[in-house]
């Protein structure tokens, strides 16, 4: 029996500006502009329309060339969600329609992790967010405050996320484990899906006390009672680019596998 196919969009996110990387869009990785690798894995999944959003010009002229569709958009919006909703208000996108947010500087996400959080959120008529999550398997990474963490209900919705280490073992955290008993902890993989009726709404709900504190901005639809659906990855997803060794690593990566196709 085959299964139905979901339909949704991709948007691809492209600020030009970054405080670490600046232009981090169009740094170079194996020939061509970060973006562009971002954009072709996006055209690699089963979504019906791929739209690059960006601020600057420049990202722009740079992915024309690959026949992108590109989408400008204000310079001052203060998250990748805010830019995702005037994407969804410029192309008169219906309420019930899926979008995918694929972030500009994950130049190795898999195709099939962007299916599967639309087919998540599809198949959760209720929720109007997806997500997805992975085991976190070291101490290290549970307590590293740049690892966002996420706990989940029953049901797979989430109850929080957090830069803390959630859940708190309160016989084992006495004195930080060596190593983690059990599954119970779970990586945020930083991959969304929206209904675009949410997108409309985001722009008009107020900032939360717990979106400030932790500096999620997912916690302002979890705080303003929105449900957000967390399903695990199907598929390992590599670390995108923050940082020069970030950078570094994915240039090694990518050249080698160029190198390794031409032979």
């Amino acid at each position: 029996m085959s299964v139905a196919k979901t339909e949704f969009i991709a948007v691809v996110p492209a600020r030009f500006g970054s405080s670490r990387l600046p232009g981090k869009p169009l740094l170079d990785i194996a020939g061509e502009p970060m973006v562009a690798h971002v954009w072709r894995r996006a055209c690699q999944s089963q979504a019906s329309r791929v739209v690059v959003a960006t601020d600057d010009p420049r990202i722009r002229d740079a992915m024309l060339p690959y026949g992108a569709d590109v989408v400008m958009t204000r310079a001052d919006h203060p998250s990748g969600t805010d830019r995702l909703a005037e994407v969804a208000e410029q192309l008169e996108l219906s309420d019930d329609t899926l979008v995918v947010n694929v972030q500009g500087d994950e130049p190795l996400i898999p195709p099939a992790l962007i299916d599967q959080v639309a087919m998540r959120l599809a198949e959760d008529r209720e929720a109007a967010i997806a997500t997805l999550a992975e085991p976190i398997t070291d101490v290290e990474t549970l307590f590293n405050a740049n690892v966002v963490k996420v706990v989940r209900s029953l049901q797979g919705r989430a109850l929080y996320f957090s830069r803390a280490p959630i859940p708190w073992d309160r016989e084992q955290f006495k004195v930080q484990p060596a190593l983690l008993a059990t599954d119970a902890w779970l990586r945020h993989i930083g991959i969304y899906a929206y209904r675009a009726s949410f997108l409309a709404a985001y722009r008009e709900l107020a900032p939360s006390s717990l979106e400030q504190l932790e500096q999620l901005e997912q916690l302002r639809a979890l705080q303003h009672g929105y449900a957000i659906q967390v399903a695990l990855a199907s598929t390992i997803n590599p670390p995108g680019v923050d940082t020069p060794e970030d950078l570094a690593r994915v240039r090694a990566l990518l050249a080698s596998e160029s190198e390794g196709g031409s032979e």
